[in-house]
């Protein structure tokens, strides 16, 4: 109850700001990110756009991978009538796509840009069964694999660019705090229950995509960390926010809920927010493998992605870099070693 309090009355939380603050107001506290270049998935609409129209407005370089480029272009073009200097740089990328996400790093590459801020943002729910053309589960595919396969293609570079500039990288993935929905066994118990199309329930897959987030940050961060990169990870849960992942659904039934859900609703500045102080902010410098929520770090309330579950983070992994090597994967594999879920 006195969670809920807080977050309706927009408390402030040990950083200093609360579930009322946006994103332009958590980057005051780094107003010139001219030395940044930054890549946002997602940043056509909604949050990310928000997030991108932020971060130029500081000066960064932001780099729009979209599979809509009329979208990615009118979104620069309104950010570019605010912001005549703002550096924004289109290109095409379909995160459901493997083969599209190897080719925009290969363009990206291409192009000798240093990467100093990597926000996985980009989302989809998928409320009918859907296979990607790696037949993987489209949800999912969208949400977390290919995130996974670009930030994996993408750290290199990140390492490089922080060795060679003396500036911390950093990595913000978008979960969502549903992902504590999940039961403690998980990834297993979506397997079973999800594997045939007749079976298919679109929020346990949403769940579960936004439950391998939280686990691929918390493994990515001890990796890095035995590294010693000077790279972080951690991820954020925006809040209770209407953006385009609603599109499928759009109709009275729609509009009635976020209605009634009013006064739980953010803004889209202030649901931009959590993401930009990951991002940016001074007092985030160092801390990596965490979940914030609200501009505070948060507690982990899931069983199924807890400290100590070591063990199903490093197997989500293993798993997740088989997908990535071995597609399409409708056959073929052990369910020990990865769930029939995830590609069928």
């Amino acid at each position: 109850m006195l969670e809920s309090m807080k977050y309706l009355m927009g408390a402030a939380g040990p950083s200093g700001y609360g579930s009322k603050t946006t994103a332009e107001e958590v980057t005051e506290a780094c107003p010139d990110l001219t030395s940044i270049t930054a890549i946002i998935t997602g940043g056509t609409s909604g949050i990310g756009a928000e997030t991108a129209r932020v971060l130029a407005m500081r000066g960064a370089r932001v780099v729009l991978p979209s599979r809509n480029l009329k979208a990615a272009e009118d979104t620069k073009a309104r950010i570019s009538a605010e912001f005549p200097t703002a550096d924004i740089i289109l290109m095409f990328l379909d995160l459901s796509s493997l083969a599209s996400v190897k080719a925009f790093v290969a363009d990206f590459h291409s192009r000798n840009l240093p990467l100093n801020l990597l926000i996985n943002n980009a989302g989809k729910f998928s409320y009918e069964h859907a296979l990607s053309e790696d037949g993987i589960e489209m949800t999912f595919a969208t949400n977390y694999l290919g995130h996974f396969l670009l930030t994996k293609l993408l750290l290199t570079k990140m390492i490089e660019t922080a060795e060679a500039t003396g500036l911390e990288g950093r990595i913000v993935s978008v979960t969502s705090s549903v992902y504590s929905w999940v039961p403690a066994d998980g990834i297993s118990y979506l397997a079973h229950a999800t594997t045939k199309k007749s079976l298919y329930d679109p929020t346990r897959a949403y769940c579960l995509s936004k439950l391998a987030i939280v686990l691929h940050t918390k493994e990515l961060a001890e990796r890095l960390r035995r590294m010693k990169a000077n790279v972080t990870i951690n991820c954020v849960h925006p809040g209770v926010v209407r953006t385009r992942l609603t599109r499928e659904r759009e109709g009275f039934l729609t509009d009635l809920i976020f209605f009634v859900a009013s006064k739980l609703v953010k803004t889209i500045p202030e649901a931009a927010a959590t993401t930009c102080y990951v991002a940016t902010h001074p007092r985030v410098s160092g801390v990596s493998g965490k979940y914030f929520c609200d501009c505070n770090e948060g507690r982990v309330r899931s069983k199924a992605a807890a400290e100590s579950n070591v063990d199903e983070a490093a197997r989500l992994w293993s798993a997740s870099e088989a997908l990535t090597l071995h597609t399409p994967l409708r056959t073929g594999f052990d369910h020990d070693t990865f769930p029939a879920y995830y590609y069928s």
